[in-house]
């Protein structure tokens, strides 16, 4: 027969994913109309292979199965196989990730989809073996079964095709014809008593085995209940979370930053791969719990894992990278093969003599080197065996600095000191390591959670961090953003733009670039966040339907058109723009962005009062909405330091902080920039009293006098 596609076109591909396969025996082809095309005229099923750069079972997969030419081909002869970077094209992952979680109750990467020439699914799971084992098929005689049923039994197949779109279309486009009220203000109660239900309270985090990930919306809806509502239940699970994540493995204790997940209850040995967005949402997280239980340790955490971002996942220019590989080559100390195979988390394990070798040297704070090793393999459980593989160790927080001090009779404060030298010494010997690969993706909508992630760091860490912030923003405007057509793509790398911009791309970049406003005061910002804003509301907001869909009306038709309500790796798109068009309304109010927010949570008010624990970020936006705005506004060519330092320590869960210029008459230029032609009511008659600094207080339209004095407006806030 006459083979459907020619050759591997993966080489004229630059997502890393991609090229990875691109020497594949496998004639894979990417998710472009040329390949639809190929298996409608030759009328043969496609073979579709989702996955991402630092995905270990995808590694696998293709070692076992895409390597191997009797099943490259079968795989040419028989079907049109596509490969999809996850990362790249979160629509077609979800459409088809979708259907995987309906048929088998699960879902992950690698997804494996059989498909129709026009692009329905009738078979799916995830990795395959290329021989039967452990309950799996072998993926060489699934692809003869499917390739005989396709002959013998199209009619089935077809059939089954049909009902499964019509599912997928039921779960990800459908929304109810007679939408109800929006959830009330009862509903972050029962969502954290959902919350607490799923804690592991022996051992931090929720669920009650492994795997296990971080979960930072639900962490959120915890210290929101905290902080606003004095539930200590609440604050008392999310640092039992948040302590467990920061001891455990899944925490990189010598240079700062989280691994994707832990595949153990205790958070003791992680799945090593570290995501741009684990690393921007953490972070987040535990700058909120700093303010909110005022603890440094939470910090400390989010200060370090910032400056993991700078360091290792940030683009020369400004942006941030996406991933870094779970595996590596082994460093010498482990093996003497020059062409050792990578191995799960090589770079990241110890053992006790790599310790030893590494903190090797002078005294540290008059403690000698020796010494200080003990205090380093003690503290982070180091011992002969290890807890992983080929008997290195991962590490974790295993003893206290008390117990340490007392162990070794020094006072704590030396012990500290020690213990921090000595991580130096690791982190420096770590660096000669071979490194783990890089994906070196730019992707709009996880730069905009790193954004916001780091202009959180500036308001409560240190104001210098505005400038990374803003400069991972102007490198993702000045790349992706087309300020002609008014549109944004997902993905920069190396010069190499493609794909048109989800429901993610825009709300997730727009809130970015709106937190570099409150924590900078320059308009631009403010400016760019509407401009994305009003393209969400042409290109992905249906007013009849009441909700916004992911994919733009003007972009690619697939099975069906997919909304993002839930919460999965990253935060609901749904439930981040709901938030987002709350804020902006304060500044455009006659645009009626709160409007779109009303709507769309009563579209979805039965879903999200059904089920919190999913729609985590939905929750956080029915609450602001029904909470109504809390406004700070200051008024100020300059903010003083010693407002800075306030602010640092107040925690805003719902609230806007909202410069503006001291003087009335500077305004205009800021209109004119934000496209509006009235004062906004936030800024409206809010100039500096006296020519000082002046803040503004509201909450619910009621508004404090002018104050010269911040603390004075925060205390009318939180007044009852």
């Amino acid at each position: 027969m006459t083979t459907p596609t020619r050759r591997n076109r993966l080489d004229e591909e630059a997502s890393p994913y991609l090229e990875q396969h691109a020497d594949n025996p496998v004639n894979w082809q990417p998710w472009d109309e040329a390949a639809l095309d190929a298996a409608r005229e030759h009328d043969v099923p496609i073979f579709l292979s989702v996955g991402y750069a630092a995905c270990h079972w995808c590694h696998v997969m293709e070692d076992e199965s895409f390597q191997d030419e009797a099943v490259a081909e079968v795989l040419n002869e028989e079907f049109v196989p596509i490969k999809v970077d996850r990362e790249e094209r979160p629509d077609v992952d979800s459409v088809y990730q979708t259907i995987c979680q309906l048929v088998s109750g699960g879902g992950g990467w690698p997804l494996s989809v059989f498909l129709t020439p026009e692009g329905k699914p009738f078979y799916v799971g995830t990795y395959f073996p290329r021989e039967p084992q452990r309950g799996r098929p072998g993926f060489l005689q699934l692809l003869k079964d499917v390739s005989r049923s396709w002959e013998e039994e199209r009619e089935e197949i077809e059939n089954r095709a049909e009902q499964w779109t019509a599912a997928i279309t039921d779960e990800l486009e459908s929304t109810p014809e007679s939408p109800g009220d929006p959830p009330e203000s009862e509903l972050l109660g029962s969502a954290t008593a959902a919350v607490i239900r799923s804690a592991d309270r022996e051992h931090g985090g929720f669920g009650s085995g492994g795997p296990k990930f971080p979960q930072p919306r639900r962490l959120d809806l915890l210290l929101r209940a905290a902080t606003l509502d004095g539930d200590e239940g609440c604050r008392e699970v999310a640092t039992e979370a948040l302590d467990a994540m920061a001891a455990g493995g899944l925490y990189d204790h010598v240079g700062g930053g989280f691994h994707r997940y832990a595949t153990d209850r205790e958070w003791t040995i992680p799945h090593f791969e570290k995501m741009l967005y684990d690393n921007a949402e953490l972070p987040r997280v535990y700058l909120l719990a700093a303010q909110a239980t005022g603890a440094d340790r939470y910090a400390r955490v989010a200060a370090e894992t910032i400056a993991f971002l700078e360091r290792e996942l940030q683009h020369p220019s400004g942006g941030f990278y996406s991933t870094l590989d779970a595996q590596s080559r082994p460093p010498a100390s482990r093996t003497d093969e020059a062409d050792a195979e990578d191995e799960e988390g090589a770079f990241y394990v110890w053992t006790p003599e790599e310790v030893e070798a590494a903190v090797a040297g002078d005294d540290i704070d008059g403690v000698d080197a020796g010494t200080a090793a003990d205090l380093f393999r003690d503290r982070y459980g180091v011992e002969s065996g290890g807890n992983f593989e080929r008997g290195t160790t991962v590490l974790t927080v295993s003893a206290s600095y008390a117990d340490l001090a007392q162990a070794y009779d020094l006072d704590e404060g030396t012990v500290k000191r020690v213990l921090m030298g000595a991580r130096d010494r690791a982190f420096a010997a770590r660096s000669e390591r071979p490194r783990p690969a890089r994906d070196e993706k730019v992707l709009a909508g996880w730069n905009g959670l790193a954004i916001s992630a780091v202009a959180a760091g500036a308001r409560v860490l240190d104001p210098a961090l505005a400038g990374t912030a803003t400069d991972a923003l102007g490198f993702v405007r000045e790349h992706l953003w087309d300020a002609d057509e008014r549109r944004l793509s997902r993905r920069f790398k190396d010069g190499d733009v493609r794909v048109d911009g989800y429901l993610d791309d825009y709300a997730f970049l727009a809130r970015g670039a709106f937190d570099c406003y409150q924590v900078t005061g320059e308009v631009d910002h403010l400016a760019f966040a509407l401009d994305l804003a009003r393209v969400i509301r042409e290109e992905f907001w249906d007013a009849e339907a009441g909700t916004c869909y992911y994919t733009p009306a003007s972009g690619e038709g697939l099975v069906t058109r997919p909304q993002e309500l839930t919460d999965q790796s990253t935060p609901s798109s749904l439930g981040v723009a709901a938030t987002l068009f709350e804020d902006l309304d304060l500044f455009a109010p006659q645009e009626d962005f709160a409007g779109m927010t009303e709507r769309l949570l009563s579209t979805h008010a039965d879903r999200i009062r059904g089920s919190p624990l999913e729609h985590a970020s939905l929750v956080l936006a029915a609450d602001a909405h029904a909470r109504g705005p809390v406004e700070l506004t200051l008024a100020a060519d300059e903010v003083p330091a010693s407002w800075r330092e306030t602010l640092a320590e107040t925690p805003l869960p719902t609230g806007v902080i909202a410069p503006r210029p001291a003087d009335d008459a500077d305004l205009d230029a800021w209109l004119d920039a934000l496209g509006v032609d009235e004062v906004p009511p936030i800024w409206a008659n809010r100039d500096a009293e006296g020519g000082e600094p002046t803040a503004y207080a509201c909450r619910d339209f009621s508004c404090s006098p002018p104050r010269t004095d911040l603390d004075a407006a925060l205390d009318w806030l939180s007044e009852p």
